[in-house]
């Protein structure tokens, strides 16, 4: 199959690993940068070229989109799903995570467990917000950030309205969530391929910062996760619309919450932990949904054609 990874940098571990697990299982397999492809629309078709050239025949599309180019690359991923190709996370969904707050309004309304967040706009409704949300420590989050940038750990209520302040002087648009102490400092990313986590790893902060991230100096170690914890992970990339996630859970009092919902999560840190050849994993359901999406639209062709005279008479018969 003809397959397409959208990535900005055909260099990076993910994006190489792809590229990797693609030929080895026989594909043909391009790296497109998002920044690069342009396009066409109009009422008698889509079009995309790339560097002056047409860009078409892809069965599979697999988004590397970073946060910077989000609007951007969900604009060029959905051509190309419109112009028929598959892929395992659709614009829209991408879209949906990139927003920490309407992201986690989806999984609050799918019963699935998060930490307490709350989000206002006025200077005016600060201290009834904060006392919505209970007393300190708080955590501040810009609503899109990643990686760890933007998350802030406040200790004292004045530090929080502080910080809320300071935020919105900046016109910055930004969540606050419970700080849940009995995490340590430690998460579990869940990478999620199609209806399994097929990965997990434990990320621990270094000493004297609560954020696990590896890009912040946290340690990964692999994990063998609950049967809730991997239920809770795969229901949240399910409502978001995800086929391919990394599900960020802490470990609580009440069970696994949900911290985020990571549309194009590294490949790096948890293969080294795990040992897991994840990029074969996505390339295959990347493909298996091509399939299944090109004999679904052959179902629907034959069923779709002109009636057969012929047969109808042999149906009357019976």
């Amino acid at each position: 199959m003809k397959l397409a990874i959208l990535s900005r940098n055909g260099k990076l571990y993910s994006t190489r690993r792809l590229v990797e697990a693609a030929r080895a299982a026989g594909h043909s397999v391009r790296v497109l940068d998002p920044l690069r492809c342009y396009m066409r629309i109009g009422d008698d078709g889509f079009a995309m070229r790339y560097k002056g050239r047409a860009i078409d025949g892809y069965g599979a599309v697999i988004p590397r989109i970073g946060a910077s180019i989000t609007r951007y690359g969900c604009a060029v991923l959905r051509q190309f799903e419109l112009m028929g190709s598959h892929t395992p996370n659709p614009s829209a969904a991408i879209a949906r995570a990139r927003d920490k707050l309407g992201c986690h309004q989806l999984l609050a309304a799918q019963g699935i467990g998060l930490p307490a967040t709350v989000f206002g706009d006025n200077p005016d409704d600060t201290a009834d917000l904060l006392a919505l949300l209970g007393p300190p420590p708080h955590v501040v989050k810009l609503n899109e950030g990643s990686q760890g940038a933007g998350v802030l750990l406040t200790e004292k209520l004045s530090a929080s309205r502080g910080v809320v302040e300071a935020l919105r002087g900046l016109y910055a648009n930004f969540l606050v969530q419970e700080f849940v102490a009995e995490a340590d400092g430690a998460d579990l990313r869940c990478f999620v391929v199609g209806e399994r986590v097929v990965a997990a790893m434990q990320r621990q902060a270094p000493v004297g910062d609560f954020r696990s991230n590896l890009h912040r100096g946290g340690t990964a170690t692999a994990i063998d996760t609950t049967p809730d914890e991997r239920a809770v992970a795969v229901r949240a990339a399910q409502a978001v619309g995800l086929g391919v996630a990394g599900v960020d859970l802490i470990r609580s009092r009440r069970g696994p919450l949900v911290l985020e919902v990571n549309a194009s999560p590294g490949l790096e840190g948890i293969e080294e932990a795990t040992g897991v050849d994840i990029a074969a994993k996505i390339v295959e359901i990347a493909v298996y949904g091509a399939e299944m999406s090109d004999s679904g639209k052959s179902a629907r062709s034959r069923t779709q054609r002109p009636f057969n005279m012929s047969r109808r008479r042999d149906l009357t018969r019976v």
